[in-house]
């Protein structure tokens, strides 16, 4: 049985500015205009591409399978609308670097017909394993940025005996309020789904750990989730990265996910909110995922808001429904300030990771001048993996990549506390990224 403590430590972390203000009251918003072209690409989510089954010149329905999955770590993609499929070739990715990757450019016709979806009157009378396949079809992952296929982590519940569901609705990244306003709206789906899933994974007991920053958020999710005794709705403190699955875990329950293991080998695993929405629409009424509700936001936002938009649209429409200056944009951010990425231009699309579209002037960024570094160790303080961030940097500095390994340079979560903290403006969180990917690159070098 769940046991939460009465002080639970928290490790390291800071207080950011939340800048949460100007989105938090906002409804979401369901107006926003259908695109002529959505730009689908096939790698929305951790594991193998999806693979296109589709022709172009082809006319697809709402809801239609684009392109199915390869192998177990894998999701499909269907049609966010219907229309005649363009193209499929490439085109940029929503990354930093923009690089190409295969994209399906799918032409809307302004009807929105949906492809004939099967309803179950009682999931509950399913099987588990068949909660698992129908939520893999409908091409779920996590959509609080791991984007980690759901229907894994179902199976993997079931398989480790898990006793423990944790629902992440703490949000914790400034300026993003999607997850806040989906829990004051659709409480009782997200509650629902999170049903499907206990269910999905034969385990008894959920939390739902929302952070005290969002009080109406937690009384509509109580309210919820109070006839069903198996489903608790807890208050955790407002402290970024408490989002961080192993933070979350360990303020929880109390206990420590080791080193190189999954939560699900300790009896414990995550899931966002908003994929326990999504998991509601799929089972109850055989929806795929094709939208999800997005923050825009920043200083340059003319109309910030919270708006539900389909899998596939351009940043650029997204940038003038709101209203945005582009003039007084100093940088574009997918996700939040801290883990997002900046990204080098508008026309890029949407995809399932993108729980925020920030436009920040230039008031908004921190000083970039770098200082030398006045060994304060204050990014030793506040790290919550307990790391030596100032170390690492260092040799990392003279391409001593396996000393930064032997520091801890795997278990860094790039959560951006120690960037954040430091009065000398040392981009730490951009050393340990540059290093991560070049100790992958000379693995993969090895292993050829």
């Amino acid at each position: 049985m769940l046991s939460v403590f009465s002080k639970p430590r928290i490790r390291g972390g800071v207080h950011a500015e939340e800048h949460k203000a100007e989105t938090a009251a906002l409804p979401i918003a369901n107006n926003f205009p259908l695109p002529k072209k959505l730009y689908i690409p096939l790698q929305q989510h951790v594991g193998k591409p999806a693979e296109p089954l589709i022709m172009v010149g082809e006319k697809v329905l709402k809801g239609q399978l684009l392109a199915y999955s390869q192998g177990l770590i894998s999701a499909p993609v269907h049609a966010p609308s219907s229309g005649v499929i363009l193209d499929v070739n490439d085109y940029p990715a929503p990354h930093p670097s923009a690089l190409p990757i295969r994209t399906i450019v799918l032409e809307t016709d302004g009807k929105d017909e949906w492809v004939e979806t099967p309803i179950t009157a009682d999931p509950f009378q399913l099987n588990p394993e068949e909660i698992s396949l129908r939520v893999g079809a409908a091409g779920i992952v996590g959509l609080g940025g791991a984007t980690f296929p759901t229907a894994v982590k179902l199976n993997m519940g079931r398989e480790n005996h898990i006793d423990t569901l944790i629902i992440n609705g703490s949000e914790c990244e400034p300026y993003l309020c999607c997850d806040d306003r989906l829990m004051q709206e659709r409480a009782g789906e997200i509650i629902d789904g999170v049903r499907l899933m206990l269910h999905g994974m034969e385990t008894e007991h959920a939390v739902v750990a929302i952070e005290d920053n969002k009080p109406e958020a937690y009384l509509a999710m109580q309210a919820a989730a109070e006839p069903y005794a198996t489903i608790k709705v807890i208050q955790i403190p407002t402290r970024y990265p408490m989002g961080w699955d192993r933070q979350l875990i360990r303020y929880v329950t109390g206990k420590e996910v080791p080193v190189g293991c999954r939560s699900s080998e300790i009896g414990v695993t995550i899931h966002n909110v908003g994929t326990a929405h999504a998991v509601h629409k799929a089972i109850r009424h055989g929806y795929p995922l094709l939208s999800r509700v997005v923050t825009v936001a920043g200083g340059a936002v003319k109309r910030p808001m919270n708006v539900e938009v389909p899998f596939g649209t351009l940043i650029s429409e997204l940038f003038d429904f709101c209203e945005v200056n582009r003039q007084e944009t100093a940088r574009i951010i997918m996700g939040g300030p801290m883990m997002g990425d900046s990204l080098p231009h508008t026309a890029l699309p949407t995809v399932k990771a993108t729980s925020g579209i920030l436009a920040l002037t230039q008031s908004e960024l921190k000083n970039t001048d770098e200082q030398p570094c006045i060994r304060c160790a204050s990014c030793v303080s506040v790290c919550p993996a307990g790391l030596r961030p100032l170390d690492m940097a260092n040799n990392i500095r003279i391409n001593q990549l396996d000393a930064a390994v032997d520091l801890g340079l795997k278990d860094c979560v790039s959560c951006g506390c120690c960037s954040y903290i430091c009065p000398s403006n040392i981009p730490l969180v951009q050393y340990f990224k540059y290093a991560s990917g070049e100790v992958m690159a000379r693995q993969q070098a090895q292993h050829k």
